[in-house]
């Protein structure tokens, strides 16, 4: 049988702020109570399991989630395949067979508005009378200090979809990214000297910032560099076009189709919008330039 472990539990979307004051704490209560540290969570969204056709809008994915998690030096991550049967375990079965028998949870540190079990229908002190019933001991987080503020992956989204990667990353504690393979595109950008790589995003269910111009940090392979990126569907060139993720690397010249690249949003420039032919929208590329220059200064 595997080792009694501290853990806690949830989705973790993001590895937000907040998830790591939580995290801190489990370290903190594993290394007081001699135990291994465990993050209990999800391989799927629970609405995509419950509701048919829900399309989740994550700020990570599950491998990002999981290195996100490793960089935070926890002993073992425990990944749970999400199910409707899982849906309608008790608060009390689920610590009775999942969280004692299969993973052997001593100590359950628990987000202080957490709530799990058949339609969370129960709270905390109902979770500390069912683990004193199976030898588990359930405690209760603490809130984020007042002076952080409120953090949560709705907030996040929130910020990244108006246009606000700066508070988004703040609240992270990282930048945000997309990452996603190079593919061909009409190559109209080197015709106005601003060639740009076109990225077919790896997973769809991925929040996409606001549409628009950005400051962003462009990660090849292990080597990174300044650039700034485009959301949109170019109303200069096209009417209802798709929508495109570009970017126009500095100082950047290889052939890099098929590669891929990860994109961090540093700060939103300005709006997309419809110009007067390409000499204008040219123009504002080169002030484009300067400000995402003067963005990483």
């Amino acid at each position: 049988m595997q080792k009694e472990v501290a853990a806690t539990i949830g989705f973790f979307d993001g590895v937000h702020s907040g998830h790591r004051f939580l995290i801190k704490q489990l370290k903190d209560l594993a290394d007081s109570e001699g135990l291994p540290s465990a993050v209990i969570t999800f391989r799927q969204h629970p609405q995509s399991i419950l509701q048919a056709g829900y399309k989740p809008e994550l700020l990570c994915t599950l491998e990002e989630k999981i290195s996100l998690l490793s960089s935070l030096d926890i002993d073992f991550c425990y990944l749970i395949d999400f199910s409707k049967e899982l849906s309608q375990l008790s608060a009390r079965a689920f610590i009775s067979n999942i969280l004692r028998k299969e993973l052997n949870v001593k100590q359950l540190l628990i987000g202080y508005d957490h709530r799990f079990g058949k339609n969370r229908a129960e709270g905390f002190s109902d979770y500390v009378k069912y683990g004193q019933d199976y030898g588990l001991k359930v405690v209760q987080a603490l809130e984020l200090p007042s002076f952080v503020g409120h953090v949560s992956s709705t907030l996040i989204r929130n910020n990244l979809t108006a246009g606000n990667p700066e508070e988004a990353n703040r609240l992270l504690s990282y930048n945000y990214s997309l990452e996603g393979k190079v593919i061909e595109g009409n190559k109209l950008g080197r015709e106005i000297g601003f060639p740009t790589a076109n990225i077919e995003i790896n997973d769809k269910n991925k929040v996409i910032p606001k549409e628009g111009i950005y400051a962003a940090s462009v990660h090849l392979g292990t080597e990174k560099y300044q650039g700034m990126a485009y959301i949109g569907k170019r109303p200069t060139i096209v009417s209802n076009g798709e929508q495109r993720i570009e970017v126009h690397i500095f100082d950047f010249s290889e052939d890099i189709y098929g590669k891929t690249l990860r994109l961090e949003f540093v700060k939103f420039l300005r709006e997309d919008i419809t110009f007067n032919g390409l000499s204008e929208l040219k123009e504002q590329l080169f002030i484009d330039k300067e400000n995402t220059i003067a963005a990483f200064l």
